[in-house]
């Protein structure tokens, strides 16, 4: 007689895994932790720095420190304070541990670059400024493949695809009819989900900036915030929501039929929004909820039931988000498969919690090591953005040496074949490229060949200049060119460039052609004379480009500011970046066309009603600015009229 057995035990090498907390010297305290209620991490870490966002009385801010400075955190210790509202998000890039960007309820997105040893002083020059939203940007997401490929989401129902290499949007996605509750990226970079508030879950092509599938309207979803994240290279996508009945339930949906999910679990009751945090590397997904206390972690299957529950770790203390390790960073001498920085609802304190799982031997074990995700960009800004889609390249966790090398394969470029966006934005944005000047320099002293009126602006404190900046929609930035042919030419019409020097206009608009999109000039940079390099710019080009569409010229002096340049032949060019307004087909592009219809008429209408808002903000500017030189004009006066009384009095 054959006795079966009514149930059977799942084998998995992460059955047992736990979780550790490290001693007290090893945790950061004394950080104010931001008390904000909106459902992202405020936190981001890399095997080098941790940073957090704080508390602060007025604008936005967030501590960035070494990893290795732990214990208790000076309350003195610099901050990065240059945005003007609160910081929502931030994220590392994956490529770069020195850079990091961050969104705000300023509209903005700024990305910033950290020293290697860490900031000594309180950071408010950012090297690159995003500004492409109506309302708060609430969710960024670094591209996993292509380097200097930010995607950003805000409160006006929109997703903006960045280069942030040539600070310039790719693509607004503006398909969703509602707030958006989440981003992930797929393992390749070709694909990203969102989770709305409409509840519908959305698989969007960012290149032709149109979705690629979609669910329909999930009736039994409640109205709280609910996440989705893609899960590796399966072609599947995990959500986690509360149901109609309050209930915590997740999801796994197959992205090639969006009818129905694959599989559906409850959870608990509980009130706290769950976050999901997937280690692609070992296929387990953690659930942390923001005010709960545990972590619980799943591993996800190709096969039905798809999810298996595995453990849970309990704490004592609830937490407010947290920070997660790339596998990189990890600590394979003691089996750590996952690390998470605990940011405590009701503590200032930041608390590494270390997932291990238990092995004898301290060897390094290839099972649950495999290779992961390197610092190796896979492809550049331009390669993927041209329609290149490539996967992560992988290094080994042993050593660190490159174990693969994926292909490359072709999809569908950026640009309709009308060669503009699907959705012109309104975008300001200004990227800092190399100063006249070093960063740090304090000296009053001009250059060769520049006035007193400029030295003042010099002397100006950085977080005032930028926001003089942004009011003006414009800037001058030097770049470093070759020695150009002395021939001096007119002076353009309008202001002077900072230091006399070259002085070139460069306009950028989302109708440019397909191929300007890594530049903003039309021809590309396939064409010799439209080639941009790291370093220098043709001031012929300018010269030409300028002459034959805007009509005007640049006066081309060679570089007196430092000995240095006189030494090399280089002269100092002042770009000066206008970004113009965006131009749709159905308007009319030159003066005196009337409007063929009522929206047209009224989009023309609300255009004249910002110039003449923004027209009369700028008088008045000029009116305060002349009764204030009014006031200084009779202080001086005041002695003079004295002194003129005494006499005539002395003579009578």
């Amino acid at each position: 007689m054959v006795i079966q057995m009514a149930f059977k035990i799942r084998s998995s090498k992460f059955r047992h895994i736990y979780g550790t907390i490290p001693k007290k010297d090893l945790c950061y305290e004394n950080i104010r932790i931001t008390r904000n209620t909106h459902d992202s991490n405020f936190c981001a870490v890399n095997p080098k720095f941790l940073a957090v966002v704080t508390e602060t009385g007025g604008g936005g801010s967030f501590l960035c420190i070494p990893l290795k400075q732990s214990g208790r955190v000076d309350p003195k210790t610099p901050h990065i304070c240059g945005h003007a509202g609160v910081v929502l998000d931030i994220k590392f890039n994956p490529f770069n541990d020195n850079i990091i960007a961050s969104s705000s309820e300023d509209c903005t997105v700024k990305v910033w670059s950290i020293p290697e040893d860490g900031l000594k002083s309180n950071l408010s020059e950012w090297i690159v400024d995003l500004h492409g939203h109506k309302r708060r940007v609430g969710y960024i997401e670094w591209h996993p493949t292509a380097e200097n490929i930010l995607l950003s989401a805000g409160f006006d129902y929109k997703c903006v695809l960045w280069n942030v290499e040539q600070a310039e949007p790719v693509n607004v996605i503006s398909c969703h009819d509602n707030t958006v509750f989440s981003m992930s990226w797929s393992q390749d970079g070709s694909l990203f989900s969102t989770s709305c508030k409409d509840k519908k879950l959305r698989i969007i092509d960012p290149r032709m900036a149109r979705v690629a599938a979609e669910s329909p309207v999930q009736d039994n979803l409640g109205s709280r915030s609910w996440k989705s994240v893609f899960l590796g290279d399966t072609g599947r996508v995990f959500t986690s929501y509360h149901s109609r009945f309050c209930d915590r339930e997740i999801a796994v949906w197959d992205i090639k039929n969006m009818s129905a999910p694959m599989r559906t679990e409850g959870i608990d009751n509980a009130s706290s929004i769950l976050l999901p945090y997937y280690d692609q590397d070992t296929k387990i997904m953690y659930l942390a909820g923001k005010g709960d206390s545990n972590i619980r972690y799943f591993e996800i299957d190709d096969e039905s039931p798809y999810t298996h529950y595995l453990n849970s770790f309990i704490t004592s203390d609830p937490q407010r988000g947290l920070g997660v390790m790339p596998k990189r960073g990890c600590n394979t001498d003691r089996c750590e498969v996952m690390r998470f920085y605990k940011l405590h609802a009701s503590k200032n304190l930041i608390e590494p919690l270390s997932m291990i799982v238990p092995r004898k031997s301290s060897v390094f074990h290839d099972d649950i090591y495999p290779p992961t995700a390197s610092l190796i960009p896979s492809l550049s800004a331009d390669e993927w953005i041209s329609g290149q889609t490539r996967g992560q390249i992988l290094m080994s966790m042993l050593d660190g040496h490159v174990t693969n090398s994926p292909k490359v394969t072709s999809a569908k470029a950026v640009q309709n074949k009308d060669s503009t966006l699907s959705q012109a934005p309104t975008i300001t944005t200004y990227k800092a490229v190399n100063r006249p000047r070093p960063e740090g320099s304090v000296s009053t002293q001009p250059y060769a060949g520049e006035t007193t009126a400029t030295t003042n602006h010099r002397s100006i404190p950085a977080s005032l200049r930028n926001i003089k900046q942004l009011s003006t929609n414009e800037e001058f930035v030097s770049i470093k060119n070759e020695k150009s042919n002395g021939v001096p030419v007119d002076t353009p019409d309008g202001p002077m460039s900072p230091s006399g020097s070259n002085t070139v206009k460069k306009v950028w608009s989302p109708t440019s052609p397909s191929k300007a999109t890594t530049n903003g000039f039309p021809g590309g940079d396939n064409e010799n004379h439209c080639r941009l390099q790291s370093d220098r710019f043709s001031p012929e080009f300018f010269q030409a480009y300028l002459i034959n569409r805007d009509r005007t010229s640049t006066t081309s002096v060679g570089c007196q500011g430092t000995d240095l340049c006189n030494q090399k032949g280089h002269s100092v060019t002042h770009v000066k970046k206008v970004w113009s307004s965006p131009q749709s087909p159905a308007i009319p592009r030159w003066f005196g066309e009337t409007p063929t219809n009522e929206a047209e008429l009224r989009k023309a209408y609300f255009k004249q009603l910002e110039e003449i808002g923004s027209l009369k903000e700028q008088i008045s500017l000029k009116d305060k600015r002349i009764r204030q030189l009014e006031e200084e004009i009779s202080m001086l006066k005041l002695p003079v009229a004295g002194a003129e009384s005494g006499e005539g009095q002395s003579e009578c």
